[in-house]
């Protein structure tokens, strides 16, 4: 067998960013299948190179994460075309594994079925388009059809597909009847992220001697909703409350956060910029809680973010201003809280408990090393991965 692998932000764990499409790679040459990703580069020329047994071909296609709708969709308009190109080209490949967002991602997959004859699985790590229509990106009613169309399209001719979380599965149910799909949520990687004692030097690196730690880790973009992680800050440093926020990433909407933070005059945020693998452990490190935070929207509820699940494994605590199933199951199993995403005081009172670092936050944290364990260790799922394969 041999599994061509379409991803336009394929990263590896030294690079950092989101993983996942390394480790599903990896899963697969890990079983002894053959396993090439054809993925997209700032760099100015294509390249090929072999990582860890996985055949990574790089595009010369531009994407930044401040980019605006405009530019991103040019961008991932060019990788579909570009990896067509190049996918067409690759020799005596079984499947294609095309992993989504975007939405446009299914278009050289479908290509290569018609031209090659190579069936595809499609992943679904966001509901497409529904999430842009949502944030009011896509508001042309021509548009909206022809994308709502696409996406039925993509499906109807995928041989199976992935969803990332039960609420997106189900939400494909009602596009398409009678399709597998199979749910393989993001991953926990229990064996890399660890309950750790707080490091001194760390802390000290951090501005978090004597604080409580709240980190938020990954995209600053507009779905993201970081207007309420100010507006957090701003209550906290009210209530006078010893609370420190971190947060690591870039993306469109860091410049408006810097300033408000500075108009504010809120000593108690830390901005980093973007981090690697390395980094993200660094804070961890001095992190009680971390907070997964979106626009109050109902198909932001549905997604499954990466952030969530590092929380997990290094055992923190989890704080998200939005509902849905992570809110259901941080409740459920308790190891985090729920903040009303209209009234930031919300999370000055739910705070407050854990803020001396006793015995509630410890079996808060707990609970969530526990259920990364049980439920969502990276080992478990990758073979539960690599076994659609060979089903």
């Amino acid at each position: 067998m041999k599994v061509l692998i379409l991803h336009q932000h394929f990263n590896t764990p030294t690079q950092g960013g989101a993983v996942r499409s390394y480790y599903l790679a990896k899963a697969l040459a890990d079983h002894g299948i053959e396993t090439v990703v054809i993925t997209g580069s700032n760099k100015k020329k294509y390249s090929v190179e072999h990582v860890d047994g996985i055949e990574v071909h790089s595009l010369p296609v531009m994407y930044e994460n401040a980019f605006g709708f405009i530019a991103r969709s040019f961008s991932f308009l060019n990788y579909a075309w570009k990896s067509f190109q190049v996918g067409k080209k690759i020799q005596d490949v079984t499947i294609c594994y095309a992993i989504s967002v975007p939405l446009t991602i299914g278009l050289p997959a479908i290509w290569l079925k018609r031209q090659k004859k190579i069936p595809f699985i499609f992943e679904v790590g966001d509901l497409w388009p529904e999430a842009p229509i949502q944030m009011r990106f896509v508001n042309n009613y021509f548009l909206k059809s022809a994308l709502y169309n696409l996406e039925k399209y993509i499906y109807r001719e995928a041989q199976s597909i992935v969803a990332l979380s039960i609420p997106i599965r189900e939400a494909i149910e009602k596009k398409v009847s009678h399709k597998k799909i199979d749910v393989i949520p993001n991953m926990a990687d229990c064996d890399y992220y660890l309950p750790e004692v707080k490091n001194p030097t760390l802390q000290e690196k951090y501005s978090a001697v004597g604080k409580f730690v709240v980190s938020y880790i990954g995209t600053m973009g507009a779905a993201n909703g970081l207007d309420y992680l100010i507006e957090c800050a701003n209550s906290c440093r009210k209530a006078e409350l010893p609370v420190h926020f971190i947060l690591c990433g870039d993306g469109a909407m860091l410049g408006w956060l810097k300033s408000s933070a500075e108009k504010l005059n809120l000593n108690n945020i830390t901005f980093t910029g973007f981090v690697d693998r390395a980094g993200v452990k660094e804070v961890m490190n001095v992190t009680d809680a971390v907070f997964v935070c979106y626009k109050n929207l109902p198909v932001l509820e549905t997604g499954s973010p990466n952030k969530y699940f590092d929380g997990l494994a290094s055992g923190k605590m989890i704080v998200t201003n939005f509902g849905g199933w992570i809110k259901e199951e941080i409740e459920r199993e308790g190891c985090g809280v729920a903040c009303d995403p209209k009234n930031p005081t919300d999370f000055v009172n739910k705070i407050k408990p854990f803020i001396s670092g006793g015995e509630t936050l410890q079996q808060f944290q707990h609970a969530a090393r526990t259920l990364a364990e049980s439920k969502y260790s990276r080992k478990n799922l990758s073979s539960i991965f690599a076994g659609i394969f060979s089903s």
